[in-house]
């Protein structure tokens, strides 16, 4: 067969034309998973690229010609709109490959003997070599896009995060309506990670320890690269957003199957984390060994993370060192402690002694209640049982009881003060 007949063949291929796409798109359907459910506009959008396609490769082998650069950036384009969609890249090359071997049958089938062995090779070459060109355009657009969409996807959760630390569209309508959009899951009831450098959180001068002014990467004027060019410790912040997003990946890959996300972004020079409360036994050994520590406050809903946020940043800067557990971390009590005595709003007596006593304040654990006012006030077991007239052994396993109920021993003396503040304050 020449020139001429492939011609031929070619103009009859496109003149049955809705058959042959449709044979394709069918066959595509049947093997491809992700285009099984296709449907309305989409699976137009599917036939118009399979008609455009099959017509070029079967022109390319009439004309002995190959691809063009119109070619190759129709297929980048493709390869973009299908990120955009959510199709993986994979399967959208597998339903080419897919498309293409059935062309190919559908051919031959048409052709029948006026095919010669040259015929089918030149064929065959056209969907090895050209097909593979387009495949390969495809697969670079959908990459770049899949980054530039991420990158936003990323900018816009972080400027999420952002406005709900500081108040701003926090109602619990506009949360769930910016959630469905960005399709975001948030905890119900959220821990707040807010880490810092250790020199903001080791009991600096108050000069140093003051709390830099809000400023994030995701504002306009705040961009890392813009910062880079106009602030010296442009360094500085870029690098806490890159231990932030790090932190964030590491404990997404630890997230429980239908966990809520981790959302972060960057303050100052804080990295802060809203993270579910299943997680937050982890942050501690990720912290450890960065030269940051942190404050966990738990137990706040979307609508008021403005006041962790708050709560969290100030204790960083005020809490001695002694305050920190072994991981270099703050927890909620201790917050609440250290935010009472340096009058941040949001803790208050009752705060402090809920956070700190816990179940020591239930009416059926007043006797432990007592028994630790009595231990603490007196300085030692053997005094405190005397002035409660109790045998020794009952003091202490009283007061046992009054370390597993609030996780906290009187013989530590940080914990010794904070007991002695939620005991000594009204709320």
């Amino acid at each position: 067969m020449g020139r001429a007949e492939r011609e031929a063949v070619c103009r009859d291929m496109l003149h049955a034309e809705p058959g042959l796409v449709a044979r394709i798109v069918d066959e595509v359907r049947r093997e491809v998973p992700a285009y099984r459910g296709l449907h309305g506009s989409r699976l137009a959008e599917v036939r118009a690229i399979t008609r455009w396609a099959s017509s070029r490769l079967l022109r390319m082998w009439a004309e002995d010609t190959g691809t063009t650069a119109a070619d190759v950036e129709r297929a980048r384009e493709i390869g973009r709109a299908r990120a955009a969609d959510g199709r993986s890249v994979d399967a959208v090359v597998r339903a080419y490959r897919v498309g293409a071997a059935a062309a190919d049958r559908i051919v031959a089938e048409h052709a029948g003997d006026r095919l010669s062995p040259g015929d089918v090779f030149a064929l065959n070459r056209i969907w090895l070599r050209e097909l593979e060109t387009l495949t390969e355009a495809l697969a670079a657009g959908h990459a770049d896009a899949a980054e530039r969409l991420d990158a936003d996807r990323d900018r816009a959760l972080r400027a999420f995060l952002d406005d709900l630390l500081v108040g701003r569209q926090a109602s619990p309508a506009a949360v769930a309506d910016r959630s469905r959009a960005l399709g975001v899951c948030l905890p119900e009831s959220g821990v707040l990670l807010v880490a810092g450098p250790v020199r903001l959180a080791a009991g600096a001068p108050a000069a140093a320890a003051a709390p830099a002014p809000d400023r994030t990467p995701s504002a306009p004027d705040r961009t890392p690269a813009a910062a880079a060019t106009s602030h010296p410790t442009a360094t500085a912040t870029t690098a806490t957003a890159a231990a932030g997003a790090e932190l964030a990946a590491r404990l997404l890959r630890a997230r429980p199957a239908g966990g809520a996300d981790v959302l972060h972004t960057t303050r100052a020079d804080h990295l802060v984390l809203l993270l579910d409360p299943g997680l937050a036994a982890l942050t501690g050994p990720l912290l450890r060994g960065t030269a940051r520590r942190g404050c966990l406050v738990a137990g706040h809903g979307p609508d008021e993370l403005a006041g962790a946020y708050r709560l969290a940043r100030d204790a960083l800067g005020a809490a001695p060192a002694r305050a920190f557990d072994a991981d270099g971390l703050l927890h909620t009590a201790e917050a609440h402690v250290v935010g009472l005595l340096n009058a941040t709003p949001g803790a208050t007596p009752a705060t402090v002694r809920r956070h700190v006593l816990g179940p020591l304040l239930d009416p059926g654990n007043q006797h432990l209640a007592a028994t630790l006012d009595a231990y603490l006030g007196t300085g030692s077991a053997t005094a405190a049982a005397e002035a409660l007239h109790l045998h020794p052994q009952t003091l202490r396993y009283r007061m046992r009881r009054v370390r597993e109920l609030t996780g906290r021993d009187p013989r530590d003396p940080w914990q010794r003060l904070m007991l002695e503040i939620a005991r000594t304050v009204h709320g």
